[in-house]
Formats: C-alpha cells, structure tokens, sequence
C-alpha cells in the first residue's frame, strides 16, 4: 500500500523522504543505495522498508 511514517523495527521516521527516494530512483535513474545514503537512511531495518515496498495504492484505488 502505502509506505509507513517509522520503520518498523527501529521505530525512526522514514515517510517524509519516500516521494524523494521515489523520485530520485525511478524517474532520475540513480542507484537505490547511493539515494538512501544520501537521505540519512543507514539502519539495515529502514533500508529494508524502501528496497522491499511495492507502491500498491494505484492497484487498490480501482476496488
């Protein structure tokens, strides 16, 4: 579905850099782990959440 506001492990705010991750990988074309070093993410556990989410909401709006 959507993306979580915190990791789920560690409990730190992840939600407010997703649209820039997004951006940054699929229309720019950079590297997905250069991104999240970029933007401050360097726990395995929230790297976790933005290299395993599947953007789903598009697929649910139509139900």
């Amino acid at each position: 579905m959507m993306i979580p506001v915190r990791c789920f492990s560690c409990g730190k705010v992840i939600g407010n850099v997703y649209e820039v991750y997004k951006e940054r990988v699929e229309e720019q074309g950079e590297h997905p782990g250069e991104v999240l070093d970029e933007l401050g993410i360097e726990r395995y556990c929230c790297r976790r959440m933005f290299l395993s989410h599947k953007d789903l909401i598009d697929d649910v709006m139509k139900y």
